[in-house]
């Protein structure tokens, strides 16, 4: 028991001389460089460039704003130049820096020996560097990645321009965290944000790039293009993690092992989504349905807006965007108006009084079908009516029509119809009739009939 209870303590013990001797080395490096610093010459570069900034951020003020009333008047710019214009806008005091403290170093190369201006050059390396990599860093969409990779290069820049990368290395890697065979260093930390950063950065572009360059070939269906996208999308990212960890030097069996295991603790736990992940792909695979086709599920109709790997989004008439789970288009009835082909039939069923010629009254509901905009006239799509039945009071027709654009709605083309209908009938005199009742209560007395005058028998 006393040898248990030691062990923490050691360990407490050893961690706690590891973090003081790195703070020591921290403040042994800083005050190094404060007395480099405080040399004459060196204190004296240090105040020109002191003076360089000043002058450049006085310079930004009034270039930033002229700049900016003028991108005000380039709005019919796309969209990525206006970005990148804003990029270089919101860096316009560390651009005029870099500028002026460049042009003052070679001044001084020319004027003065090497050595009174080696600490302006090692300010002017840290600059257009620092500045590099902030307009490379914009291309992380992630802010927070994109900042840990930003400052993760500024260190590492930073150590190489100053000549003590071998240094920091060592006092990074000091600490550490053991766990068994595997030992976790700050430096190992770092590297892994900064490499896996680039590394998902640079799969995202190209990921994007092959996904505009499927989405662009006419020759591919649409299912198929989300599908090459999303394939695309996978083998890249996936392609960077690996190796990106094999950069950084983990060792990717054990990686394997415990994947595996991940992997079946994430079967059990999550079905759902692993279901909705397979049923997305049966659906791009067999090309059910694709964007721009009209279903109905259930009391949802509209169109189908994009494929996504866990859900679909379909866009009703009226606006709302519904999120359905891939697995609900495998197990459900769907109905795809536009699955074969872009033709939907209607049916409009009306009635009409027995005093109507019914031969008229197919006559006209086909013409005045046939006038409004979205129905086909073409042959094998023109509109028929057919008489169904003869009702209680009236006789029963019905109109078939045929529309080539569900995704402008049914409804509206049904009113359409409808109102056509209305009016061609009220312009020949064509009644439309309805049931009338006569109602008596049962208490009522019985009317009284009055016999004819003149009438003596």
């Amino acid at each position: 028991m006393e040898q248990e209870e030691t062990q923490p303590k050691d360990a407490l013990a050893e961690s706690t001389a590891e973090a003081l001797e790195f703070g020591q080395r921290i403040w042994e490096l800083a005050a190094q460089g404060g007395e480099m610093l405080m040399r004459p010459w060196n204190a004296y570069q240090v105040g020109i460039a002191v003076a360089v900034f000043v002058l450049a951020a006085l310079v930004a003020r009034p270039l930033g704003r002229a700049y900016h009333d003028w991108l005000r008047s380039r709005s019919g710019w796309p969209r990525w130049r206006m970005r990148v214009a804003l990029v270089l806008h919101k860096r316009v005091r560390a651009i005029l820096f870099v500028v002026l403290i460049w042009a003052v170093v070679l001044i001084m190369q020319e004027a003065t020996w090497p050595s009174r201006s080696r600490v302006l050059m090692v300010i002017a390396n840290l600059s257009l560097a620092w500045l590099i990599v902030a307009f490379a860093t914009r291309l992380v969409s992630n802010p927070l990645l994109r900042n840990l990779v930003k400052y993760g290069a500024w260190t590492w820049i930073t150590l190489r321009i100053l000549g003590i990368t071998a240094e920091a290395e060592d006092l990074l890697n000091s600490v550490a965290i053991d766990f068994g065979d595997l030992r976790i260093s700050l430096l190992l930390i770092i590297q892994a944000v900064v490499i896996l950063g680039l590394m998902l950065t640079l799969a995202r572009l190209v990921s994007a790039a092959a996904a505009n360059r499927i989405r662009s070939n006419p020759e591919i269906s649409p299912s198929m293009q989300v599908l090459g996208a999303k394939l695309a999308q996978i083998l890249f990212y996936s392609a960077a993690f690996f190796i990106g960890l094999k950069a950084i030097g983990i060792d990717l069996t054990g990686l394997a092992v415990l994947s595996g295991a991940i992997g079946v603790g994430l079967g059990f736990g999550l079905q759902k989504v692993v279901s909705n992940l397979v049923s997305g792909l049966i659906i791009l695979l067999d090309k059910s349905i694709k964007p721009g086709d009209v279903i109905s599920l259930g009391d949802t109709f509209g169109w189908i807006n994009a494929l996504g790997a866990r859900y679909v989004s379909v866009v009703t008439r009226d606006g709302r965007e519904y999120l359905i789970p891939n697995e609900d288009l495998i197990t459900s009835q769907v109905v795809n108006w536009s699955h074969s082909d872009k033709y939907v039939r209607l049916d409009l069923r009306f009635g009409t009084g027995y005093g109507d010629d019914p031969h008229k009254v197919r006559r006209i509901a086909i013409e005045a079908a046939s006038a409004v905009d979205r129905v086909l006239s073409s042959a094998g799509k023109k509109p028929v009516c057919h008489v169904t039945g003869f009702g209680d009071s009236s006789v029963d027709y019905v109109l078939r029509i045929w529309i080539d654009d569900p995704t402008g709605g049914l409804t509206n083309i049904r009113g359409a119809v409808f109102l056509a209908l209305w009016d061609a009938f009220q312009a020949e005199g064509i009644s439309i009739p309805f049931p009338q009742r006569e109602v008596r209560m049962l208490n009522d007395p019985l009317p009284v009939r009055v016999a004819p005058a003149g009438n003596d028998g």
